[in-house]
C-alpha cells in the first residue's frame, strides 16, 4: 500500500516531468485549480490562485528546453520538498524578461510543495538567480 507521502512525491515528479516535456495541458493532474505559487522569477508576480498554470506557460515560451532533474526528494505530512537542476536555453520572450539571448542556463533550485486532496496546493521556490542572470547575461533587475 503506498502512503500520503510516497503518493504525493509521485504528484510531484509527474508535474516536473510535465513540465520537461511541455505537457502544459496535463498541468492539471498534477496542480489544484487554485494552487497558490510563490515562487518569484524576479520580482512583483501575483500570488493570485490558479496564476501558476500562466507563469508555467511564460516560462516555457522563454525556455525550449526548459528541463528540471529532481536530484533529492523529501516529504513529510502534506509537504514535499524537490532539490533539482533546471537547465535550459532561452530563446523566446517573457513579459518580465529581456529578449531572448539564446544562451543556455544551469542552475540549482529547492521547491517546496504543499499538496491537498492528490494536488499541488502551494508552491515556493528558491533558486540561484544570481547564476541563472549571470549565465544569460541579464542585468539585475532593478526595483522602483
Amino acid at each position: 500500500m503506498t502512503s500520503t507521502i510516497d503518493a504525493n512525491k509521485q504528484v510531484v515528479l509527474g508535474f516536473f516531468e510535465a513540465v520537461s516535456e511541455r505537457r502544459v495541458d496535463d498541468l492539471p493532474t498534477y496542480m489544484a485549480a487554485d494552487v497558490i505559487d510563490h515562487n518569484k522569477i524576479i520580482h512583483g508576480e501575483a500570488d493570485e490562485p490558479g496564476a501558476a498554470f500562466d507563469g508555467i506557460r511564460s516560462q516555457l515560451a522563454a525556455f525550449d528546453p526548459l528541463l528540471v532533474d529532481v536530484d533529492e526528494l523529501v516529504g513529510e505530512g502534506d509537504r514535499v520538498v524537490a532539490r533539482v537542476t533546471q537547465r535550459g536555453t532561452h530563446g523566446g520572450t517573457h513579459p518580465r524578461m529581456p529578449q531572448p539571448t539564446g544562451r543556455d542556463f544551469e542552475v540549482e533550485a529547492i521547491w517546496i510543495f504543499t499538496l491537498a486532496e492528490g494536488k499541488i496546493a502551494q508552491i515556493r521556490a528558491v533558486s540561484d538567480r544570481l547564476g541563472f542572470f549571470l549565465q544569460l547575461g541579464w542585468d539585475w533587475p532593478q526595483t522602483d
